[in-house]
């Protein structure tokens, strides 16, 4: 997520005015808390995202975005850069959003918005009759999470399959093949509507 930041001589950007987030790394941990005031404003909106995907709960997700902050902050200086901080950072979000939901799930009932259904073949959302519309959230929510987890990653936020490889550790075959089984179970799941998902 870009900001309109004006950087000083020294602040750590590139020669295109990026910022440059190993020196901004470095800052962190140094103790530097206008840093990580920085770090927290350039992954925020998509962390959150992210989780509110998985969660369909805008109070789940602005807590698991903060304890994905938390421990970002708290394993700082174990990161290597072997990936990209993003990847890193993303990678936290998902397994404390997992690890999260599966606390909550016997307290909250989940519905996940799906806004972006057309990557099915279905129409916009707001055109789509609301049974198939309340169907395809019971469905999504069905799917089992390894499924579930890479369709809302490509499907509703655009993660490429070697960003969703990388955040899940998994290859880039594999996050495909989940993406198939997915859709396929969700087109079993509302067979009755065929003819939306031709």
């Amino acid at each position: 997520m870009s900001h309109d930041r004006t950087h000083g001589i020294g602040t750590g950007t590139d020669a295109r005015g990026r910022v440059d987030e190993r020196f901004l790394i470095r800052r962190i941990l140094q103790g530097d808390a206008a840093a990580e005031r920085e770090f927290y404003d350039m992954h925020v909106d998509r962390i959150y995202r992210l989780s509110y995907r998985m969660t369909g709960d805008d109070e789940l997700a602005r807590e698991f975005t903060q304890e994905t902050f938390i421990r970002a902050f708290d394993r700082l200086a174990e990161f290597r850069h072997e990936a990209a901080v993003s990847t890193w950072l993303h990678a936290i979000a998902v397994s404390v959003t997992l690890n999260g939901l599966r606390r909550h799930r016997r307290h909250s009932a989940r519905e996940t918005e799906l806004d972006h259904a057309q990557h099915l073949g279905a129409p916009p959302v707001d055109s789509i009759e609301p049974d198939l519309k309340s169907r395809l959230k019971r469905a999504i929510d069905a799917l089992p999470e390894i499924y579930r987890t890479v369709f809302l990653m490509h499907d509703a936020e655009g993660y490429t399959h070697e960003e969703i490889g990388a955040v899940l550790n998994v290859p880039v075959g594999t996050s495909k093949a989940r993406l198939a089984r997915a859709r396929a179970r969700l087109r079993e799941a509302l067979s009755d509507f065929a003819e939306e998902f031709a």
